[in-house]
């Protein structure tokens, strides 16, 4: 496939594990002292599980913001929240925790990913943040390829 490879391209799940991927081999992105111990929402028992749970989470923000044309951090919440159980009684949507997202945003921001939007409020692509998701969304989209191949 040729160039004008896009995010949209490429399945949601392939496309944020390699993205995840390449911001950890890149090492760039600052990560805070908590991320081992925070929990993602009230909604949840512990902490996630997988080590690499923030790069997960920032690759899933800048993919969430390219398709978008800006993002807050009260949609992200709504977009990462998850139902809480709550014993007998019946289960309700709740938002996940603004901290982690607003870092995982500032991280972003730092790395020039994102960028913010005086004009509507929230954060928006940059050009080299969209340049660099569309490079991975090519890689991504040749090595399916290769391997529908095989």
């Amino acid at each position: 496939m040729a160039g004008g490879v896009s995010v949209r391209d490429v399945e949601a799940n392939k496309f944020i594990s390699a993205y995840a991927a390449f911001l950890k081999r890149q090492g760039k992105l600052p990560i805070p002292g908590w991320v081992d111990t925070v929990k993602t929402s009230h909604s949840k028992e512990l902490p996630p599980q997988d080590i690499d749970w923030f790069y997960i989470r920032a690759a899933a923000v800048a993919r969430h913001v390219y398709m978008r044309k800006t993002v807050g951090v009260g949609r992200l919440r709504k977009a990462h929240g998850s139902t809480k159980n709550r014993g007998s009684r019946p289960s309700h949507h709740v938002d996940a925790s603004g901290s982690v997202d607003r870092k995982v945003m500032q991280a972003l921001e730092k790395i020039g990913v994102l960028e913010q939007d005086e004009d509507k409020g929230g954060r928006r692509i940059t050009q080299s943040g969209q340049r660099d998701l569309d490079r991975i969304a090519m890689t991504t989209l040749e090595q399916d390829e290769e391997e529908d191949d095989e």
